[in-house]
């Protein structure tokens, strides 16, 4: 089968050829695996991170992609949820143990044995992909499976993100970095929230037109004061000078929300840190660490209703270099999806 395959890291501002088209073997599946014909695979941010040695290391030689979409196209012997051809969806939570006190309490994202699809196992950038059944998720009917696929990461973990701000309807928020995850966390507070005025911070102005052609009520640029203080916000840059512009622009007792696996460089922007201005009166940073496989099928459920359309942009599988290229530039209009068969 074809695959887009990361042999070495690498910085990818030096190396714009990171991934390597390959034909390898199909993957064989154990009783509790399904292989699954891979349609579509979105493009992530958390990739770079792969790519660039941010994240715990990958098993190299490793296939990429956490947003993945396709049909089963084998069952393991002792599958009875699905059956074949049905569609499905993969995102970052490959498996966790089941066990230990964060699986038992619902909170299998903080497992210390969580597995990430991409990054401790092979992903969706190839023709087939295996996983346990239990990880797998069946698509709604309403989207396609380019559409679909954004919402198992970008979606699902956005959606966490904007639990995780307790957000009343009424309150502001803020958005800092406006790319896959946050344009459909915009669509979601409008419709759950839509009282709630939302603030969007974004590098250019590509994107901050974006934001208000959806429905931000202002956009401006990261280091810029939104005109009122918010008591929210949901930082999803890759950056640490974002972290102390956000929390500038919080109100007394508001909430900081970073939805970043790891931040890259610029870390002496947090010595400019200033208590009285930007974390006294309450303020609170929240991070947020991988999603439950309950994110994925209660964002699919909530995206389905309320019929959230993600702004996509195609491209080949062949083309992952450019996407991850482009995603590294900025060059960012909603989400970026790789189409595999």
């Amino acid at each position: 089968m074809k695959a887009m395959v990361l042999t070495k890291l690498c910085n990818i501002q030096e190396n714009k050829t990171p991934l390597e088209l390959m034909d390898i073997t199909v993957p064989e599946i154990n009783e509790n695996q399904v292989l699954i014909k891979v349609s579509n695979c979105g493009v992530c941010h958390t990739e770079l991170d792969e790519i660039e040695g941010r994240t715990s290391p990958p098993q190299l030689p490793i296939v990429l992609g956490h947003q993945v979409i396709g049909k089963i196209s084998k069952l393991g012997s002792k599958i009875e949820t699905f059956d074949i051809n049905d569609r499905v969806g993969v995102a970052w939570i490959y498996s966790a143990c089941g066990n230990c006190r964060f699986c038992l309490a619902g909170n299998e994202n903080l497992c210390i044995n969580f597995k990430a699809t991409g990054r401790d196992a092979n992903g969706g950038y190839a023709e087939y992909m295996a996983v346990n059944a239990d990880f797998a998720y069946k698509i709604p009917d309403f989207f396609s499976d380019a559409e679909a696929a954004p919402l198992l990461c970008a979606g699902a973990i956005g959606y966490r993100s904007l639990r995780l701000t307790e957000l009343q309807n009424g309150q502001r928020l803020g958005l800092t970095g406006f790319g896959a995850s946050g344009h459909l966390v915009l669509s979601i507070v409008k419709y759950k929230y839509p009282e709630s005025d939302i603030f969007v911070f974004a590098r250019n102005i590509e994107e901050r037109e974006f934001a208000l052609d959806l429905g931000a009520v202002w956009a401006g640029d990261i280091r810029e004061h939104a005109p009122h203080k918010l008591d929210c916000i949901i930082d999803t840059t890759p950056a640490w000078m974002p972290i102390v512009e956000a929390l500038a622009n919080l109100d007394a007792g508001g909430r900081l929300v970073i939805n970043a696996i790891r931040k890259e460089g610029d870390k002496e922007s947090l010595l400019k840190l200033d208590y009285p201005q930007h974390l006294w009166l309450e303020k609170e940073i929240k991070s947020v660490a991988n999603i439950t496989r309950q994110d994925v099928i209660e964002f699919l459920e909530l995206a389905a209703e309320m019929k959230l359309k993600p702004e996509i942009q195609i491209y080949p599988l062949e083309q992952a270099n450019e996407a991850l290229v482009e995603l590294k530039q900025g060059k960012i209009r909603g989400a970026k999806v790789l189409k595999i068969t």
